[in-house]
């Protein structure tokens, strides 16, 4: 193990820069010297064993950093994370009322289509419309329902295009 003998001062500092601890360093060095003794004859014959043995000293380096990640206790006590809901999720309350107060054409388009999943070619069939026919109606029931939503409930869209806030409106069985 003449190689082990050459390099093995300089892996020693090379690690114990790397972790400040000595005693630290000289365990990862033992781990190291045991996967080179591992190697057997291949590990005396490699062309470049320094380079081998520090691409193994990175490695094992990078598993003990990652296998001694810092936590801190939290008590007991401490109360849950209010997850507060993402706004379009809460928007799905206004959506019956919206629904309500679109015309019946509209409701029942995005009832069926977007709301029970049938398909827009299912759509058409049932209501003797060409697919073309049926994509256009479901088409223009969901602008004008995003119309709605944007006026009434006074939705608006972050830079992405998602939801990011709404006035809420009471459902349809309260008193407004």
């Amino acid at each position: 193990m003449t190689a082990w003998s050459r390099h093995e001062r300089e892996l020693r500092a090379w690690l114990i820069r790397r972790l400040g601890d000595a005693h630290t360093a000289d365990d990862l060095l033992q781990d190291l010297f045991i996967k080179a003794l591992s190697r057997n004859r291949q590990f005396c014959e490699m062309v470049n064993a320094r380079a081998w043995l520090f691409a193994v000293a990175r490695n094992t380096l990078t598993d003990h950093l990652r296998s001694r990640q810092d936590h801190v206790d939290l008590p007991d006590d401490l109360p849950a994370p209010f997850d507060e809901p993402v706004p379009v999720e809460s928007l799905a309350a206004c959506l019956p009322r919206a629904l309500a107060e679109l015309s019946a054409e509209d409701r029942e388009a995005l009832t069926l289509c977007d709301l029970e999943g049938l398909t827009q070619e299912a759509y058409a069939r049932r209501k003797g419309l060409t697919l073309p026919g049926a994509k256009s109606r479901v088409q223009r029931a969901r602008k004008r329902l995003r119309e709605h939503l944007a006026t009434v409930c006074q939705v608006r869209l972050d830079d992405s295009g998602r939801v990011c806030c709404f006035v809420p409106r009471p459902p349809l069985d309260t008193p407004v």
